[in-house]
């Protein structure tokens, strides 16, 4: 198959290039976004992209797509609801809408957080922000749509978080992290796990389309821990 993958600079998004590239079934891996992901593989093509809010000039590099792994995200602090809401829900519904036109049979993976509301009247603001993402998502006429929702996730090989704050936050948590995976594998998750998760809801689907740690979790069961 041939993936899409947007915000594969990011920690989630690292982890999910890895496991593509490892993965047979997986032919291309076509990586959008500001910068190049800095890596090299035959598989990989990388496609250095500065609007994100406009694909007329990539109508060849979006056809005959299977899957869209979405791991654009970006912090809510200090930012304004209609700011935050730009970054958030305009920008991944600006490539899902011009990924739907040209590929209603592939499957859009969503990457979201633990604590986003689908009713979309919580108090918090990123919270009805990234809820309003997830149902204009679920509402497009992909072959199939799935959010997924992870909590704490730890970085393995290698793979470090472009945010500054995440990347002293893990770096102090680094000893502290496989205990807790080991004492509560349901909450905290590796990004090995999350990216065999999202190719297996891909390969074969999911009985839910909105998945939260303990989902995602046994679909990447594959994956195995250091």
């Amino acid at each position: 198959m041939r993936v899409l993958i947007f915000g594969a600079t990011g920690m989630v998004g690292q982890g999910v290039l890895r496991e593509c590239l490892q993965a047979a079934d997986v032919e291309q891996v076509v990586a959008i976004g500001r910068t190049p992901t800095g890596q090299r593989h035959p598989k990989l093509r990388d496609v250095v992209h500065a609007d994100l809010f406009n694909y007329a000039t990539l109508s060849a590099q979006l056809d005959d797509i299977d899957a869209c792994f979405f791991c654009v995200g970006v912090t809510s602090s200090r930012m304004s609801e209609a700011d935050y809401t730009r970054l958030t829900c305009d920008l991944t519904l600006a490539a899902a809408n011009a990924l739907v036109a040209k590929n209603p049979r592939m499957v859009f993976v969503y990457v979201s957080g633990a604590g986003a509301d689908s009713s979309e009247t919580s108090a918090t603001m990123w919270e009805r922000v990234r809820g309003k993402t997830e149902n204009a998502l679920l509402a497009l006429p992909f072959r199939g749509v799935y959010i997924f929702r992870p909590g704490m996730i730890e970085p393995l090989d290698g793979i470090k978080s472009k945010t500054t704050a995440y990347r002293i936050f893990y770096a102090l948590m680094k000893p502290v992290l496989p205990l807790l995976r080991a004492a509560m594998p349901r909450h905290v998750l590796t990004t090995r796990q999350v990216g065999q998760a999202m190719l297996a809801v891909v390969r074969g689907g999911a009985r839910k389309r909105v998945l939260g740690s303990a989902d995602i979790g046994p679909l990447g069961r594959n994956a195995t821990p250091p």
